[in-house]
Formats: C-alpha cells, sequence, structure tokens
C-alpha cells in the first residue's frame, strides 16, 4: 500500500485513468460492432457512416497509447476489407 502522499495521489490518478481508458476501449469495441453489423447486413452505406465515426476513434486511441498503432492499423484494415467486399 501507499505511504507517501504521492503514492497515494499517484494510485488514485491511476485508478482514474484505468477507468477512462476502459471506457474509450469501450466506445472504440462499439463503433467497430456497429461497422460489422452493418456489413454483415450488406448495408454499404450504413457500413461507410459508421467507418466513418470508428476510424477517428480508433486513431485517437492509437496516439493516446490505450491502444498499438499495429492494432489500430489491423482494426482500420480489417473493417475496410469488409466494406470494400460489399461493393
Amino acid at each position: 500500500m501507499a505511504n507517501t502522499s504521492s503514492a497515494k495521489k499517484r494510485v488514485r490518478q491511476n485508478e482514474r485513468n484505468r477507468e477512462r481508458n476502459i471506457a474509450l476501449k469501450n466506445r472504440m469495441r462499439t463503433s467497430i460492432k456497429k461497422v460489422l453489423k452493418a456489413t454483415d447486413d450488406g448495408n454499404q452505406t450504413e457500413a461507410a457512416e459508421s467507418y466513418k465515426v470508428a476510424q477517428p476513434l480508433i486513431d485517437s486511441l492509437a496516439r493516446k497509447g490505450i491502444i498499438h498503432k499495429n492494432k489500430a492499423a489491423n482494426q482500420k484494415k480489417k473493417l475496410r476489407k469488409k466494406i470494400k467486399a460489399l461493393a
């Protein structure tokens, strides 16, 4: 357990950041699922619109270091590939 006041503060900050990161990852996963659902339904326009929402969100998480940059690239590639397959 943290003994010094600075260590206690760091524990509080880590917990707050962890919760924020979890919330952001959940938002990303939800936006990815919306694109995948639209592609499974065969709706290309809806999938493209959902991708326009998901792509900047994925990029921002990679920029902040919440997810790895290669994971972000792989996710976007997978989504683009599914959207292109509908065309």
